[in-house]
């Protein structure tokens, strides 16, 4: 029987391209259940109730600034990206490869998952413990595919920092989380649709 050698495990860098369709949506639903249990871990040991997080309080009104929200970060994307050149706006082509041959429900699954659990472990636990600024600076370091150009990345922590405001305005995790939902939502559909059309 062979033992296990752990000097000869050897790491290489894998692009989007390299990887089939299965193996990046098996990835992409690991790291989000992934960034769901840190965050439930998370906000255990700060001694927060999860369900008390994840509770609707008020007026549904809420949904009404995230709706705003949305639809100012994704009018300023499409603006910003008729005057910046391609490899500045480039991710690596991960957003074409998850959205350009889904069909709609999955889209639309794929963006509720990755809002609730981005937005659990961000605006429900890091928040909570070092405040918008700083969960937003992690929020745009963890989105490595743009820390290659600073417009993307500025985005990144801009849009965190309005995700972290407006729960902080509306005092409820969902409107983060619908924000988020819509913008993904949104983009996948944009980036859907104009792919068939080319």
């Amino acid at each position: 029987m062979r033992k296990f050698d752990i000097k000869n495990i050897k790491l290489r860098k894998v692009t989007v391209d390299e990887l089939s369709d299965k193996m990046l949506l098996i990835n992409l639903y690991a790291t989000q259940a992934l960034t769901f249990i840190i965050g439930l871990a998370w906000a255990f040991f700060q001694g927060q109730n999860i369900l008390e997080i994840f509770r609707f309080q008020g007026p549904p009104s809420f949904l009404y600034w995230a709706a705003g929200l949305a639809a100012l970060v994704v009018a300023f994307d499409i603006g910003i990206s008729r005057w910046i050149p391609d490899e500045a706006k480039d991710d690596g082509g991960v957003n074409e490869r998850i959205f350009r041959n889904r069909p709609l429900w999955h889209i639309a699954l794929l963006c509720a998952v990755v809002s609730i659990c981005e937005e659990l472990l961000f605006r429900g636990a890091i928040q909570h413990a070092f405040g918008p600024y700083w969960t937003s600076i992690v929020f745009a370091a963890i989105h490595v595919r743009y820390l290659r150009h600073w417009i993307p990345t500025g985005m990144v922590f801009a849009i965190s920092y309005g995700l972290g405001w407006l729960m902080t305005f509306t005092g409820t995790i969902w409107a983060p989380i619908f924000t988020h939902f819509l913008v993904d939502l949104t983009m996948g559909i944009i980036i859907r649709y104009r792919r068939e059309e080319e």
